[in-house]
């Protein structure tokens, strides 16, 4: 970092960890299917919305054993809520 970074005005970015990684993941599917109030509708990509869907199933998978209790709960809620969130958008579009 150079000595004129002023990254003590910048917000605090959450930790690195599973749930950031996974919450991120899922923001991201619902803004591509048009679910947030701040999401442009230029942005709705379903396809890519399904995709990131499919990645969050397959960390899902890939990760199956090696989870809290706590991250694989939020993994299974957030995965069945973007797969009712994703029909929805489908049916709109």
């Amino acid at each position: 970092m150079s000595s004129g970074d002023s990254s003590a005005s910048q917000p605090a970015l959450p930790p690195v960890d599973f749930q950031t990684l996974i919450i991120s993941l899922g923001s991201s599917a619902l803004m591509l299917m048009g679910a947030v109030p701040e999401a442009n509708p230029s942005d709705l990509n379903l396809p890519l919305a399904k995709h990131t869907i499919d990645t969050l199933a397959m960390l899902q998978d890939k990760t199956k054993g090696n989870l809290t209790s706590a991250e694989a709960e939020l993994l299974d809620g957030l995965i069945y809520d973007l797969r009712l969130k994703f029909i929805e958008a489908s049916r709109r579009a």
